[in-house]
């Protein structure tokens, strides 16, 4: 049996605010642990991400001990047995232990318990199936700790049964495979997810979405595409493209990523329901912007102007993934910092001064604005407020 190690060590572990959490559960009587993904993470060596707690008591009994000690605490998610508490000002999400009753595929109807065992057999993988006490003791209870080791995704139990539980497992494990270096997958696990991929059709826009974003930041996105690809898994996600060359030289940025993995990127907004900030990159990026090193800097700065220093992140990146430059060209790099050594300036007159030389207000003050501003445009920003007046009487 594989000896499991010691967090005792982990300064996360000693934050005053995460150790109170664990005092004011055993006053009432109850256990508190680490679990899932903060205690993988640590094993990895990987950055934290949230500390997420595991707990014997019930949530109402959560509620009750915090509330007793003076501290915040919201039923965020009561019926799944999940409360966040606000202890320090950092929040804490504190679950109860939990067994499913019941599962469609897409959720699960659970009862409360007590038993350790019972919550880590329910969970999707061995290596999130892992907790840790308030002393940095782990507990493991399928040989998560082992697969760490063996830097291998593995479902807990069953593959065919924990992915028809809910079949957004089957992103699950390939979202893992991405997130960490030299991670294999389990050839059943495979399989199964292979075999059951038409689940993936019953579920929400927003929850694909969710992982997938996730998947497409991770450090091997690439290989576990073409992987996803190659089983035919990712056609019943989306519509995409099979050249991942475009893909492989932008930087880990989600939706940029999705944009060129989409055969359509216009369906994105609908098909992954998308946040109206991520739906505005995707249509700026729609725009089809030609950039190249090529123009002369007075040009980008125009080109800057119209979109706006983010979508001329956004194109710049995806126009230099497109072209055969190498990634540590000069020109394409200077181009893409325009925004740092040039701040886009402000039209330097606006519709009062208008009014306040007797022009008339309605449609065509607007269009006297944009004439005015073509005219700044064209002397590349240069012409004064007085100017840009004096244009308009001679006008």
């Amino acid at each position: 049996m594989t000896k499991l190690p010691s967090l005792v060590r982990a300064r996360w572990l000693k934050e005053p605010s995460l150790q109170r959490v664990f005092a004011l559960v055993a006053e009432a009587g109850g256990e508190a642990r680490v679990a899932g993904g903060a205690v993988r993470n640590a094993l990895f060596g990987e950055p934290l991400g949230d500390i997420d707690i595991a707990t014997t008591l019930a949530p109402q009994d959560v509620m009750t001990a915090f509330k007793a000690a003076g501290i915040s605490v919201h039923p965020t998610g009561i019926e799944h047995g999940t409360v966040t508490a606000v202890v320090d000002h950092k929040p804490y999400e504190i679950t109860t232990l939990r067994r499913d009753v019941e599962t469609d595929g897409r959720r699960a109807v659970v009862a409360f318990t007590d038993d350790w065992k019972a919550d880590a057999l329910r969970r999707d993988f061995t290596i999130n199936a892992l907790y840790c006490d308030a002393a940095g003791k782990i507990h493991d209870y399928v040989g998560g700790y082992a697969d760490i080791l063996r830097k291998r995704i593995i479902f807990v139990g069953t593959p065919t049964a924990r992915i028809k539980e809910d079949y957004l497992r089957i992103l699950r494990f390939f979202r893992f495979l991405a997130a960490y270096e030299k991670m294999t997958p389990d050839r059943a696990s495979l399989a199964a997810c292979v075999r059951l991929k038409k689940g993936l059709l019953g579920l929400s826009a927003e929850r694909i979405a969710r992982e997938m974003f996730k998947l497409l930041a991770g450090p091997k996105a690439v290989p576990v595409l073409k992987l996803m690809a190659k089983h035919k898994v990712l056609k019943n996600i989306l519509a995409h493209s099979d050249d991942f060359r475009v893909i492989q030289r932008l930087p880990p940025d989600a939706l940029l990523r999705a944009f060129a993995l989409a055969k359509k990127p216009e369906s994105l907004r609908e098909a992954w329901r998308l946040s109206n900030n991520q739906a505005r990159r995707i249509e700026a990026l729609l725009q089809g912007t030609v950039l190249t090193p090529k123009l002369r800097e007075n040009e980008q700065q125009k080109l800057l102007y119209a979109v706006g220093p983010e979508a001329w992140r956004d194109s710049v990146y995806l126009a230099w993934a497109k072209s055969r430059a190498p990634l540590t060209d000069r020109a394409w790099e200077r181009m893409l910092k325009l925004p740092a050594r040039w701040v886009v300036p402000s039209l330097p007159v606006a519709g009062r001064d208008l009014l306040a030389l007797g022009f008339p207000s309605g449609p065509d003050l607007g269009r006297e604005l944009k004439r005015l501003e073509d005219y700044w445009i064209a002397s590349d920003f240069t012409s004064t407020k007085e100017e840009l007046l004096q244009s308009m009487r001679g006008n």
